[in-house]
């Protein structure tokens, strides 16, 4: 997928972190409520090897505002038919927002969530992976 820069990403580029993807829409108000607890997250986890990245179901052009309002600090990929392939890759064949999968540092998929993910499930599952 390709980020607000128009580069294209490959989760590749994170391994060996724990990885927390999130697809999202500006237009979903569940995925504007757990934003900003995910920018907590990262900045509180970056370092120990945590990271977010957010998949928008928009263009670049269409979640530039609402990343600079949520200040989001990861990376944010973005696309349309791409992004809905990429989820169903993921296991989210029925097109759920929020969707949240977090990933081990090998790669494994260990926590799925269609629909909201609370801070501190989040925190838990993420902290029993770093």
């Amino acid at each position: 997928l390709a980020d607000m820069e128009g580069a294209q990403r490959q989760f590749s580029e994170w391994k060996g972190k724990v990885i927390a993807i999130n697809f999202w829409a500006t237009w979903c108000p569940p995925c504007r409520d757990e934003i900003p607890h995910f920018v907590e997250l990262q900045t509180e986890y970056g370092s120990k090897g945590l990271q977010f990245i957010g998949v928008a179901l928009h263009t670049a052009e269409e979640i530039t505002d609402f990343v600079n309002e949520f200040n989001v600090n990861y990376p944010s990929l973005v696309g349309r038919d791409d992004v809905v392939k990429a989820a169903r890759q993921l296991g989210n064949d029925i097109g759920a927002l929020p969707y949240t999968v977090i990933v081990d540092r090998d790669g494994i998929i260990q926590f799925v969530r269609r629909g909201p993910l609370s801070m501190e499930e989040a925190e838990r599952v993420i902290t029993s992976l770093l």
